[in-house]
């Protein structure tokens, strides 16, 4: 079935398009240290995260969201670009809420090494910048007019119910984790700490929330961009399990649930990555 939306062909605004991609070059810079130094996070990270397998999962998840960030800035119209600026607004949000509650755990006290006070004193103009930001961008780009419609080729139906079931998921899980964080925990695949609990709840919140966009925008084209970071978070964080797996209990439920989660992901993101779309009929 398909349709027009009004709205939704209209042209990303340029200051949009930048604002994405410092975006993604700040994501992957902070992939680059969780990932390149996972044990080295008293030096080179704004916290220090004992369990490597944590900070790789984080450093996987900031990679994996600069291809995001990259497709939103690269994307022709609206209707594609939205998607991306939503997720990353409300991540960074619930990101910045996170550093303030447990501001006392990061690098800023003149004991830490000055490479670890320069990080975090990035990380809080990153996180108290970029949401304010992307709401200055959504405002000049509603702005910028444009009423263009897009064509709208909606996906299909069990594509649609996976993407219900996987932000219910994505989105409670990531709550529990934000919101009582020690016992969430205990339902998790590896230990963490109250801040690495809430640093990790409020990338899920933000997956599901890219999940359940998706399913409301219910168009092939405009839900690309979610397919591709699908496919790069299962691929990296797949990566990041051969490296720290032994974080794991294999023998618990926990692990099986986490393998099912990336699983699950990487069939609705390939699924979504195999449409699509109908060309239309040349007159």
């Amino acid at each position: 079935m398909s349709g027009h939306r009004a709205g939704t062909g209209a042209p990303v605004t340029r200051g949009m398009r930048v604002l994405l991609v410092v975006a993604a070059v700040l994501v992957f810079l902070a992939g680059f240290q969780l990932t390149v130094f996972p044990t080295r996070t008293a030096e080179w990270f704004s916290w220090t995260i004992d369990v490597p397998m944590t900070a790789v999962f984080l450093g996987a998840a900031y990679w994996s969201s600069a291809v995001l960030e990259v497709a939103g800035a690269r994307s022709r119209t609206w209707g594609r670009a939205r998607l991306t600026v939503w997720t990353v607004l409300v991540f960074t949000v619930l990101t910045l809420v996170v550093t303030l509650v447990h501001l006392d755990k990061f690098h800023l006290g003149a004991e830490h090494p000055a490479s670890a006070r320069a990080i975090t004193w990035g990380w809080l103009a990153i996180y108290a910048g970029v949401p304010v930001a992307m709401v200055v961008g959504l405002v000049l780009q509603a702005r910028a007019g444009g009423t263009g419609d897009a064509e709208v080729v909606r996906l299909p139906a069990g594509l649609r119910w996976l993407l219900v079931g996987l932000a219910v998921l994505l989105l409670s899980a990531g709550a529990a984790l934000l919101l009582a964080p020690e016992r969430a925990a205990d339902a998790w695949a590896w230990p963490l700490t109250p801040l690495t609990a809430r640093a990790i709840g409020a990338w899920l919140v933000g997956l599901g929330w890219a999940a359940a966009h998706a399913r409301l925008v219910d168009d092939r084209e405009s839900v690309r961009p979610v397919g591709l970071t699908g496919v790069a978070f299962v691929v990296l964080e797949s990566l990041a399990l051969l490296r720290h797996g032994d974080a794991l209990d294999w023998s618990g439920w926990q692990a099986a649930a986490y393998v099912a989660g990336l699983a699950w992901i990487a069939v609705v993101s390939g699924w979504i990555l195999a449409l699509r779309t109908p060309r239309s009929p040349v007159a």
